[in-house]
C-alpha cells in the first residue's frame, strides 16, 4: 500500500489524519495513538499490540522520568506557600531605585522562582499574586506590568528544573543534567534583556514611570532580603548537586519536594489541605505528560516503520540548506505551533521528525533542546492558547487579546534571544561541556 501511496501521500494522509483528530477536540495522546495505529496498518504486518506494549513500556520504565512528578510537586508545593509575598518584599528594597524601579521585581522573583518551579504559569501565578496589586497601588503602568510578568512568567521552562527539558531529554533520549545546565546562561541572558527593556522604557517613558522609591539602608536591605534566604538556600541545594555531579536530577527532584515541605511548614503555609491539593494537582499534570509521552513513543516507532522521518531527513539535506535558513525555518514554524498548541505537545509531536534533519545538519542536541525550551516558551504568551495569557487574563480582569499585546514586546526578546544562541551556541553549551568534557 505505501509503494502506491508513496512516502508524501503517506505523510500527507497521516498529518491529515493528526489535524482532523486535534481540531476534533480529541485528547493529543490519543491522536498520537491512533495516528500510529494508522501508520503501521498501512505499512508493515508487524502486530499493533506487540509494538503498543513494547514502546509504551519503553517509554514509561524510565528511571530519567521519576524526576519529573516530583520537580511538578516541588513547584506545586510552593505555588500554595507565602513565597511570592515574601519575594517581593525582599527584592523590592534592591531594585526600587533602578530605572524602571519595581517592574524588575517580576523578572528577578520570576527568575527566582523559576529555579525551583520548572512550570511557567505556577512562575507566572506566584509571583503575579502579589507584584500586579502592589504595582498598581504604586501606579506603575499596566501594559508594562502586564507584559513583564507574562514575558518573565515564561521563565519558569528554560530556568532548570524545568518539566519540558526533562520531556525533551526523554523524546531526545539526551541527559538531562545536560539539557538543564544548557538553560543556566540563557536564562540568564534573557533575564538581561528583559531587565534590559525595561531600563529604556523607563528611560524614554520618564511621564509614566513612578518615582523611585526612597532609599534605604544597606542593613535594611539585608534585613528585607532574609526573606528570601530560605528560597535561595533550596536553589543552591538543586544546582550545586547537579553542578557538582552530587546528586541525579532525579534525587535532587526528592531533596526538593523535601525542602519545599520544609519552606512551606517554615511560612505556615503547610496544612493537610494544601498538602493534598499539591499532590492531587502533581499527579494529574503528571498523567497527562505521561499519556503525551506514551502516544509519542508509539507514534515515533510507527513513523520509523514508514521511513518518512529518514526521508524527510534526506530531503532537507539535499536542498542543500544552510545551518541558519534551517534554523530560520523552524522557528517560523514552533512559532506558528505554539499558537495552536501547548509546549509539551510541541515537543513530542516534533521530535520525530525534526531531530533527524538537526542531527543531520551537525547540531548538538542539547543545543537543540534549549532553542526548542525558548520557543515554548514564546507559545506562554501567543494568543490563543498561551497558558500565561490565560493565567494574567484571570488575575488583572483583563482580556488575553490586551495581555497578549503588553506581552508582545518581550515575544520579540525572545526572538533575538533565539538569534543570539543560534550566532553564539557557546552560551548554552558551554556549562554542559565543562561539566561533562568529551
Amino acid at each position: 500500500m505505501v509503494a502506491e501511496l508513496g512516502l508524501v501521500g503517506l505523510a500527507g494522509i497521516l498529518l491529515g489524519l493528526l489535524f482532523v483528530l486535534l481540531a476534533a477536540g480529541v485528547w493529543i495522546a490519543v491522536a498520537l495513538f491512533l495516528v500510529g495505529f494508522v501508520a503501521i496498518w498501512l505499512t508493515t504486518p508487524v502486530p499493533l499490540g506487540q509494538v503498543l506494549a513494547t514502546t509504551v513500556w519503553s517509554a514509561s520504565a524510565s528511571w530519567t522520568l521519576a524526576a519529573l512528578p516530583l520537580f511538578i510537586w516541588m513547584g506545586e508545593i510552593l505555588f500554595r506557600t507565602r513565597l511570592s509575598e515574601e519575594m517581593f518584599r525582599g527584592l523590592a528594597p534592591w531594585l526600587g531605585r533602578v530605572p524602571g524601579g519595581l517592574l524588575h521585581v517580576n523578572v528577578v522573583g520570576c527568575g527566582i522562582f523559576a529555579a525551583v518551579s520548572g512550570s511557567s504559569a505556577a512562575t507566572c501565578a506566584t509571583i503575579g499574586k502579589i507584584a500586579l496589586p502592589e504595582l498598581k497601588a504604586r501606579g506603575y503602568n499596566d501594559r508594562v506590568s502586564l507584559g513583564s510578568l507574562a514575558g518573565s512568567g515564561t521563565l519558569g521552562l528554560l530556568i532548570p528544573p524545568s518539566i519540558p527539558m526533562v520531556v525533551y531529554a526523554v523524546a531526545a533520549n539526551e541527559s538531562v543534567i545536560q539539557v538543564f545546565l544548557g538553560g543556566f546562561l540563557p536564562g540568564a541572558m534573557v533575564m538581561g534583556l528583559y531587565s534590559g527593556y525595561i531600563i529604556v522604557w523607563s528611560w524614554l517613558n520618564p511621564a509614566r514611570t513612578p518615582p523611585a522609591e526612597p532609599p534605604t539602608s544597606f542593613v535594611e536591605k539585608l534585613r528585607a532580603s532574609a526573606r528570601i534566604l530560605p528560597c535561595v538556600a533550596l536553589i543552591l541545594l538543586i544546582f550545586l548537586s547537579l553542578i557538582l555531579g552530587l546528586a541525579t536530577a532525579t534525587e535532587c527532584a526528592a531533596w526538593g519536594v523535601l525542602g519545599a515541605l520544609v519552606l512551606a511548614a517554615a511560612t505556615g503555609s503547610l496544612s493537610w489541605a494544601s498538602f493534598w491539593a499539591s499532590v492531587m494537582s502533581a499527579t494529574r499534570l503528571t498523567c497527562m505528560i505521561m499519556f503525551i509521552l506514551a502516544g509519542a513513543a508509539f507514534t515515533t516507532a510507527a513513523m520509523a516503520y514508514t521511513g518518512i522521518p529518514v526521508a524527510l531527513a534526506n530531503w532537507v539535506n539535499g536542498l542543500g540548506l544552510s545551518p541558519y535558513v534551517l534554523i530560520a525555518a523552524l522557528t517560523v514554524m514552533y512559532i506558528l505551533l505554539g499558537c495552536l498548541i501547548d509546549g509539551i505537545s510541541m515537543i513530542v509531536l516534533t521530535t520525530v521528525v525534526v531531530l533527524p534533519m538537526i542531527k543531520q545538519a551537525g547540531f548538538d542536541l542539547v543545543w537543540f533542546g534549549v532553542y526548542l525550551i525558548i520557543l515554548v516558551e514564546m507559545a506562554q504568551i501567543t494568543p490563543p492558547v498561551g497558558f500565561n495569557l490565560f493565567v494574567l487574563q484571570n488575575m488583572s480582569g483583563q482580556d488575553s487579546w490586551t495581555v497578549a499585546r503588553a506581552a508582545l514586546p518581550f515575544f520579540f526578546l525572545l526572538v533575538v534571544a533565539v538569534a543570539i544562541i543560534t550566532v553564539f551556541p557557546d552560551i548554552v553549551l558551554f556549562l554542559p561541556r565543562l561539566a561533562f568534557p568529551a
